[in-house]
C-alpha cells in the first residue's frame, strides 16, 4: 500500500519539519514570518512554500483588506503535514478531520490578529537567532501547552505538584538562549483593546504558578504602544512590593527604534535603569525549589 507519510518524507529539509511543527502547534503563520524566522532570501521562502503547498502539506489563505487589496498569504497545516508532525513526534495521528478544522478556524477567526501577533512576536525571535552566532530560540510554547496539568515542572518534582493546573493562560511561552544566559519567559500580548486592570489581575495566577512550583520566570507583557505601557507601569508601581519578575516594552518604540524583541526594548516593573535585552532578564530567574514567594 503507498503511505503518503513515506513517500513525502524523504522530500522534506529540517527546515520543512520546524515550519510544519510551527503550523501545527501554533496554528497560522504568514508567508514573511516565516521567510523572516527560518530563510535568508524571501523569493526562497515563496518557491519552498509553494513546494509544500503542492505537496499537500500546507494549507494556505490570503485574507483581503477592507481598504482593497490583500494581505500576504496566511499558512496553515493540511491533514498531510500534521500526519508526518505526528510521525516525527511518535505520537498518535489526528484526526482525519484536525486541519479542515484548523483551517476554517483560522480562516473565520475573530482573532486572527492577536495569534499572528503573538506569533510574530516568536518568529522576530527566530529570526534574530537565525541571524546571529550563539543565539537560540531553545523552545516555543502555544496557549494551550501551558494550561495543561504539569506544565512547567519536572519528574523531581512531587506527584501533587506535577498535577498542578495553571490558572495562568499565557499566549506563549519560551527559552531564550544567547551568551550563556538562559532565559525561561512567558508573552502577555497586548492588542490595546483589554483594560489594563484585567492584565494586572493575571499576575495572580502566575504567582500561583511560581509559589507551587518553586521557579520564577519573567512574565513579558508586549503591549500595543508606548502610551499604554506607562499606563501599566504607573499600576504596576501601584501594587504591593512583589518577587514577580515582570517586564514591559511596547510595539511602537521598538518599530521606531529598529528593534526586536530579543534587544533593549524591556523595561523592569519596579525598577529604573536602561532598558534591558532579553537575555539580560536571566538575572530575575528563580530556577529551583528555592522561590521565596507566596500564593497572591
Amino acid at each position: 500500500m503507498d503511505d503518503p507519510v513515506l513517500r513525502v518524507q524523504s522530500q522534506l529539509t529540517d527546515r520543512d519539519r520546524i515550519l510544519l511543527g510551527w503550523l501545527f502547534d501554533h496554528g497560522v503563520l504568514t508567508s514573511f514570518q516565516i521567510a523572516h524566522a527560518l530563510f535568508p532570501l524571501l523569493d526562497f521562502c515563496q518557491r519552498r512554500l509553494r513546494t509544500l503547498y503542492r505537496l499537500r502539506l500546507m494549507a494556505r489563505f490570503r485574507p483581503q483588506r477592507a481598504d482593497g487589496g490583500s494581505y500576504p498569504y496566511h499558512y496553515v497545516i493540511d491533514r498531510l503535514g500534521a500526519e508526518v508532525v505526528a510521525v516525527d513526534r511518535q505520537e498518535r495521528l489526528p484526526r482525519r478531520d484536525h486541519a479542515r478544522v484548523e483551517r476554517r478556524r483560522w480562516t473565520s477567526s475573530r482573532t486572527l490578529a492577536h495569534r499572528l501577533g503573538v506569533n510574530g512576536f516568536f518568529t522576530e525571535l527566530a529570526g534574530y537567532a537565525r541571524t546571529h552566532r550563539d543565539v537560540g530560540l531553545v523552545e516555543w510554547l502555544p496557549e494551550a501547552a501551558c494550561a495543561r496539568a504539569g506544565a512547567f515542572t519536572t519528574r523531581a518534582d512531587s506527584g501533587l505538584v506535577r498535577a498542578y493546573q495553571p490558572r495562568v493562560r499565557p499566549d506563549g511561552y519560551g527559552r531564550w538562549a544567547e551568551d550563556g544566559a538562559r532565559v525561561p519567559f512567558f508573552v502577555e500580548y497586548d492588542t490595546g483593546r483589554e483594560p489594563l486592570s484585567v492584565l494586572v489581575g493575571k499576575l495572580a495566577g502566575y504567582g500561583e504558578l511560581f509559589a507551587t512550583t518553586g521557579r520564577a520566570w519573567p512574565v513579558l507583557f508586549w503591549l500595543h504602544s508606548a502610551a499604554r505601557e506607562a499606563n501599566l507601569r504607573r499600576l504596576l508601581a501601584d501594587l504591593p512590593p512583589s518577587l514577580l519578575p515582570v517586564a514591559t516594552g511596547a510595539r511602537d518604540h521598538a518599530t521606531g527604534a529598529g528593534l526586536c524583541p530579543a534587544e533593549a526594548v524591556w523595561a523592569a516593573a519596579g525598577r529604573g535603569g536602561p532598558r534591558h535585552r532579553l537575555a539580560d532578564l536571566a538575572r530575575y530567574v528563580v530556577d529551583g525549589r528555592d522561590y521565596p514567594g507566596e500564593v497572591v
